[in-house]
């Protein structure tokens, strides 16, 4: 009986920490590509990308007042980026995972980080080396992963109190689909279905845009942000053809952040340490 206590005890106190559940989420997404979608020949790139989050993040807390527990943000950004990043060399990266935990360090204002760092360390290095890219068609459309996907994501951010963020991106961008699709150009619904029905969006919807760091800390604020970025993504995947639009949409709306911060005050997020 003590033990079962004890058990429930330890489990509670794991989770109440919204990145303990990212990391389980995150690792899950990594297992079912090895396991069922082939991707065990990328192995040696998982493992250079997390152990250099990890050990940049390692250097960064020795050198600042930044908290051991933050090695979990480091983890999380380094699943993140191996599911999304790809690069010609090993070089290119360690590179972009420099970056990414870098520019934590680096790039802040009012003691946040400005840009999400996998997304930060992505964009940069394929503007600076060309060598990188996003593979958005990797996951497939299975409706397995894609409920698999939504589900652990809607865990996650009701968890992390940004379930508005995930909300307003994709009610925005899929009204202005509908519009587009539906209404103008007189498609069938199954082809605004199957926009929606890909793993790298709702990856991005449910655990990139939603990082609590670096969202408005306003509601309103975070709404609006949202929002634009819902129609930064419809204008550079509809009108430029740009097939990881959402990434580049983030990276530009980012530091917009911190005017929403300066115009609508409201209370700084802030991990627990768990």
């Amino acid at each position: 009986m003590k033990s079962s206590i004890h058990l429930l005890t330890a489990l509670r106190s794991l989770f109440r920490d919204a990145r303990n559940f990212q990391i389980v989420f995150l690792s899950s997404f990594l297992l079912y590509g090895i396991w069922y979608l082939d991707w065990d020949h990328d192995i040696v790139r998982f493992a250079i990308i997390i152990s250099t989050a990890l050990m940049v993040q390692l250097v960064g807390v020795m050198l600042s007042p930044a908290p051991m527990h933050s090695l979990k943000s480091a983890l999380i950004t380094g699943l993140g980026m191996s599911l999304l990043f790809q690069a010609n060399s090993y070089i290119t990266l360690v590179m972009g995972v420099g970056l990414a935990i870098a520019g934590k360090f680096l790039i802040r204002s009012n003691g946040k980080h400005i840009f999400n760092p996998a997304n930060f360390g992505i964009v940069v290095t394929i503007l600076l080396t060309g060598d990188a890219w996003i593979s958005p068609g990797q996951w497939g459309s299975s409706a397995l992963l894609v409920f698999f996907i939504g589900a652990a994501g809607l865990m996650v951010i009701l968890k992390a109190g940004r379930v508005d963020t995930s909300f307003a991106f994709l009610a925005t961008l899929f009204l202005l689909e509908y519009v587009r699709t539906i209404v103008y150009l007189g498609w069938d619904f199954d082809f605004l279905l199957l926009k929606f029905s890909n793993g790298s969006l709702l990856l991005f919807s449910f655990f990139m845009i939603t990082d609590p760091v670096t969202t408005p800390n306003h509601l309103v604020a975070r709404i609006v942000w949202a929002s634009l970025i819902a129609v930064v993504t419809f204008s550079l995947s509809n009108f430029m053809q740009v097939h990881t639009a959402p990434l580049w949409a983030l990276f530009f709306i980012s530091p917009l952040t911190v005017g929403f911060d300066r115009l609508l005050k409201s209370e700084k997020f802030q991990w627990i340490k768990a």
